[in-house]
């Protein structure tokens, strides 16, 4: 599915990264241990949400793999034409998920593999608790980031131009905790994408759980 919301920065940036994006992030063996821990806790077919789920790979091909239902949202409609090639299994809507009807309880699980830092701090802390509202009691969320202190940085990735706004690992931790869900795992690691133009960078790896009573945020 294609809408109109594919003309942000965003979606200009991973339109001209496509599959090389993929290649240069494959070997991060952070990322696959992200969903060996929440494939070992999702009951059989699970309902997923994957917030920018770019190629496809590897989050949703892991997960319907497993036997999982997957919707994959991206701004990117070159990634959403490559996700839905590469894993037909899924669903894949191009989207920006800040637009998104997310209804309370519909999902046991979302996905946030480094989606938020290009949207302003105020739209990320907002996005969260409407995540964490869309989890079913006791469901979990997984978010990675790369946890800087920056707001509206102008800086180049894989040869894009991009303008980057995240926070401290400590303020990523208080924003989910504020959005009622439990920190159950988390996991700092420097990795380097293999790209000619990548730079070393910081990631951080959380593995959430929402409370069995209603979620805040």
């Amino acid at each position: 599915m294609v809408d109109e919301e594919h003309g942000s920065p965003a979606a200009a940036v991973f339109d001209a990264l496509g599959s090389e994006y993929e290649k240069a992030f494959a070997s991060s063996s952070a990322h696959r241990a992200s969903l060996d821990w929440l494939l070992a806790r999702l009951a059989p077919g699970s309902r997923v949400l994957d917030v920018g789920s770019g190629t496809g790979r590897p989050t949703s091909a892991a997960l319907v793999a497993a036997g999982h239902r997957v919707l994959g949202v991206d701004v990117s409609p070159v990634m959403v034409e490559i996700a839905s090639r590469q894993v037909p299994e899924g669903e894949f809507r191009c989207a920006d998920v800040r637009r998104m009807t997310l209804d309370d309880g519909s999902y046991d699980a979302v996905c946030v593999y480094f989606a938020l830092l290009q949207m302003p701090r105020r739209e990320q802390s907002e996005l969260v608790g409407r995540l964490a509202r869309a989890l079913r009691p006791g469901g979990l969320l997984v978010l990675a980031t790369v946890p800087l202190d920056v707001e509206e940085f102008d800086g180049v990735f894989m040869g894009q131009p991009v303008r980057v706004t995240s926070f401290a690992a400590e303020d990523v931790i208080a924003l989910v905790r504020g959005a009622g869900l439990t920190v159950e795992s988390e996991r700092s690691v420097m990795f380097t994408p293999t790209h000619p133009d990548a730079m070393p960078e910081p990631q951080l790896f959380l593995h959430c759980r929402r409370g069995e009573a209603e979620a805040g945020g």
